[in-house]
């Protein structure tokens, strides 16, 4: 896990966020991308980890002063939409489900709670790609709660896991991947530069056969190995990377894919 986070981290999250005019609303800042991008870290891990748990160990608690698997996972999506309504006009929709009490919900089967789990982080998904500039206290402490809480609650489930000798989600190698040769003219249209949000761009260079990314301003570069054509994947994290062309057969982006999310971005240069 260590060694996943120390190359994920240089490459999607740089060191230095340079000074940026103020972002339309709805215009994602290098600033609200790394928050988003931390949420679909522990987000997605807490999904998988919900999801990789037997139905019938739901009621698992490591003490009964403890809560049972399942009264974290409502727990989870109740303070996600709590949370998340903060950041902007959107609302969740209530109906009487959500009024009942979190001792009766956490009895909920497996795939209803790991659903509506889903469902609230989707909802923060979309609440973060609306942020645009940052510059409100209220909004910074309500991203810095959030993030808090997936995190503190995905360190508490792995605990879960462990004492049910269950590997947790971060735990797990990258999926094997078998990466093929491409031909110098093939990759030539991939180099350039891909705009992620205000502030952030990932660069994509050529050299003879192969074909390397880093993000700007303060990415380290890694290589991206061709899987087909058009998509690629990062050999030291399970991260992947598909092109995307226009109906003139021109490259216009990046669908960059790792956690369970995909992020896009244009291609500019």
């Amino acid at each position: 896990m260590r060694l996943r986070l120390t190359l994920l981290v240089p490459l999607l999250v740089p060191t230095v966020v340079a000074t940026q005019a103020p972002a339309a609303l709805e215009t994602p800042t290098a600033v609200s991308f790394q928050f988003a991008r931390f949420a679909d870290i522990f987000g997605s891990r807490l999904v998988a980890a919900f999801d990789s748990i037997p139905a019938n160990r739901y009621d698992y608690r490591p003490v009964r002063s403890q809560q049972t698997v399942g009264y974290v996972a409502q727990h989870l999506e109740s303070a996600n939409y709590s949370l998340c309504e903060r950041l902007g006009a959107a609302k969740h929709p209530e109906t009487s489900k959500d009024s009942l009490a979190d001792s009766l919900k956490a009895r909920w089967p497996k795939d209803t709670l790991v659903a509506r789990l889903d469902a609230s982080l989707r909802f923060c998904d979309a609440a973060l790609d609306r942020l645009g500039q940052l510059d409100s206290p209220a909004v910074a402490s309500t991203l810095l709660a959030l993030e808090t809480d997936l995190a503190e609650h995905y360190s508490q489930i792995s605990v879960y896991m462990r004492l049910l000798g269950l590997v947790p989600p971060s735990a797990l190698p990258p999926k094997q991947r078998i990466a093929i040769d491409l031909p110098p003219a093939t990759l030539a249209p991939y180099a350039g530069e891909y705009e992620v949000a205000r502030g952030l761009d990932l660069v994509v260079a050529q050299h003879n056969d192969t074909l390397t990314v880093r993000s700007i301003p303060g990415g380290a570069t890694v290589r991206l190995w061709p899987e087909t054509a058009t998509s690629f994947f990062v050999k030291e994290i399970d991260a992947q990377v598909t092109f995307t062309r226009d109906q003139r057969n021109i490259v216009t982006g990046l669908i960059w894919h790792q956690y369970n999310r995909d992020r896009r971005a244009t291609k500019t240069r």
